[in-house]
């Protein structure tokens, strides 16, 4: 699939993704909502209980956008770092939840020392950034050993009727959404290839393991629309 010049094609370039999200971040998470028909709030809540936050944990958010993520790991006493590389989405964030600690930073070169963290997580971000190997191996080099890593990200439906709806879903009807509701809905229509271009629940595990994860697990949510996976330093 060929890169447009106003869409942040699947090479995703990371300048037109950064740009793509700096100009949806006022109402990202309202438009997350909406899109998912409110489902998007039973995937954080089970992806909160896979990362399983104690008090005085250091934790990494990554692709953390304006914190929304962050919010449930922090109110459990972790200490939660909320990266992102999206400028107007960090801004957002400070606004919102002045309590968290942002930090601007990409995922295939993050800011941060070896064996940082207890554990780092990401949730619908891997697939926005342009070396998913590269990330996942940065993630790896931050967390401590015995660490964990937990990836929330939309993957591949595991039934047949949820397939064929889904291969109507995304093309038309997230860009559609898009166009009603986004001050930038061509993002939506890259957000609908990225998604449907993305490897599966297997082949993704096969990635952590590539990069030296270990005992990688997943979780599939909605039939596989969305799939947890989780693995340990």
């Amino acid at each position: 699939m060929t890169s447009h010049n106003s869409r942040a094609g699947l090479d995703k370039q990371a300048t037109q993704v950064q740009d793509m999200f700096d100009k949806l971040a006022p109402r990202y998470d309202l438009l997350n909502t909406l899109m998912t028909g409110g489902i998007v709030n039973y995937w954080r809540k089970i992806t909160t209980e896979a990362i399983a936050p104690k008090p005085g944990e250091r934790i990494l958010d990554l692709a953390a956008g304006t914190g929304t993520s962050s919010v449930p790991l922090a109110k459990v006493g972790a200490k939660v770092t909320a990266c992102d590389m999206s400028h107007g989405m960090l801004a957002e964030g400070r606004k919102r939840y002045p309590q968290l600690e942002f930090v601007y930073g990409d995922g295939t070169d993050l800011p941060f020392e070896d064996n940082s963290f207890d554990a780092v997580t990401i949730s619908y971000g891997l697939r926005n950034i342009s070396d998913t190997e590269k990330a996942l191996s940065e993630m790896h080099r931050v967390t401590k050993p015995g660490g964990r890593i937990v990836v929330a990200e939309f993957s591949t439906p595991t039934m047949t009727p949820i397939k064929q709806a889904y291969k109507q879903f995304l093309p038309r009807v997230i860009p559609a959404l898009g166009y009603i509701v986004s001050p930038n809905p061509t993002a939506y229509a890259y957000l609908a290839e990225s998604i449907a271009a993305w490897p599966n629940q297997q082949d993704l595990g096969q990635k952590f393991i590539n990069v030296g994860w270990k005992n990688v697990e997943f979780r599939n949510l909605t039939g596989g629309i969305v799939a947890v996976h989780r693995a340990w330093k």
